[in-house]
């Protein structure tokens, strides 16, 4: 029997939808999972789980005012802070994102508690978004405790101070300088009444680095205020507002434990040598990128992580032999399984695609487990 025009249109007409369909799950595939929907925490100890490995925390403890964060794909911004406490005084809160255990709340998959002595490297990266009319710090929180805790206060407490805004200042009183991870910060010491407080800070903002935590342990442990047998039970980012902090955000954050290999505090360690190729295919709005990591040491790498800053504007879609923490801003590379070793003298590679705004530009710089790496 012949098929009537109309039938024949139908047909076509059903095809094409099939194809669209095909076509759009195809679109959807190539560029990973949708963003989760962004969700917003009033709860005064609220938090939520991102990327399905970060905790994003609301953790307003100094006063009763409302404060609200959204938790992003990526981290969280504070969508509202009333209230202000004094400036001589202790924050309101720490609106933060984490990795580890705080107060029994443990991000998903985390490798932490970690004894110090088995760390060979706690890579981690930032993107941080500031505003003008708030007194804030922007700060890490990194604790340490001499048993493997997940409940309660830690023995001491290591603050990275990122930026501050405001007549604030750290516990305690300042001690002198270091110099860590290839910057100069005022190092500040004392005691809060419940634990021992290390400050790190920073004489101007920073507002993105890439970086390993370790650093900051090693110098902990060198000033006697911790000791190797001890355990990293969280790593935190996020920010001690005193007034306002509407609008202050973490626009990216990873980080990461590597298990494995002698006391990281050990001078006899080798650094890690490495070295990047960053080759960029770029037209009008988006471009890819191939990126080869060489392992110019002596000893192979395993699990390794690659850090660096997107430049402004520049945002990830997806990436293949690899898997990418963070889509702007400070990201961090981890290997798929079948790349996870780059032997001494070796490579592997990986690569991305992402869109741009404004001018293209390439990341200023690489680390591979928070060593600096030399671009080809």
């Amino acid at each position: 029997m012949r098929s009537s025009p109309h039938r024949l249109r139908t047909v076509r007409a059903l095809l094409g939808a099939l194809f669209t369909a095909l076509a759009t799950l195809a679109a959807l595939v190539a560029a990973g999972a949708p963003a989760q929907a962004d969700t917003t925490i009033c709860e005064q100890y609220g938090s939520t789980v991102i990327q399905g490995r970060y905790v994003v925390q609301n953790n307003r403890w100094g006063t009763s005012a409302t404060q609200c964060v959204t938790a992003t794909d990526t981290g969280f911004r504070v969508a509202q802070a009333d209230g202000s406490v004094p400036t001589n005084g202790a924050p309101k809160s720490y609106p933060s994102v984490f990795n580890g255990c705080h107060y029994t709340n443990c991000s998903p998959g985390t490798k932490l508690p970690a004894q110090l002595s088995t760390i060979s490297s706690a890579p981690s990266s930032i993107s941080y978004g500031f505003v003008s009319n708030a007194v804030f710090n922007a700060s890490y929180d990194i604790w340490l405790d001499p048993t493997p805790r997940t409940d309660g206060v830690n023995r001491t407490e290591i603050m990275i101070w990122f930026n501050r805004v405001g007549p604030i200042q750290p516990i305690g009183a300042p001690t002198g300088t270091a110099t860590v991870g290839g910057r100069t910060w005022e190092v500040w010491t004392g005691s809060n009444g419940s634990n021992d407080v290390i400050s790190f800070v920073a004489p101007s903002a920073i507002g993105s680095w890439s970086f390993d935590v370790m650093d900051f342990v090693d110098q902990t442990v060198a000033r006697g205020m911790a000791q190797t047998n001890w355990y990293l039970t969280s790593v935190q980012a996020g920010f001690e507002p005193w007034q306002n902090g509407a609008g202050l955000s973490v626009n990216s954050f990873s980080s990461a434990v590597n298990i494995g290999g002698t006391d990281p505090g050990d001078p006899g360690d080798p650094a890690a040598a490495c070295e990047v190729s960053y080759g960029a295919n770029v037209w009008q709005g988006g471009f890819t990128a191939d990126v080869t990591v060489r392992n110019t040491g002596s000893t192979a790498v395993d699990g390794w992580q690659l850090g660096f800053t997107l430049p402004t504007g520049q945002r990830i879609a997806n990436a293949w032999n690899a898997t990418v923490s963070g889509s702007s801003g400070a990201v961090t590379v981890s290997p798929a399984a079948h790349n996870a070793r780059i032997a001494a003298g070796g490579t592997q590679t990986f690569g991305f695609q992402a869109t741009y705004s404004g001018a293209f530009a390439e990341p200023a710089g690489f680390t591979l487990n928070g060593t600096a790496c030399t671009v080809a």
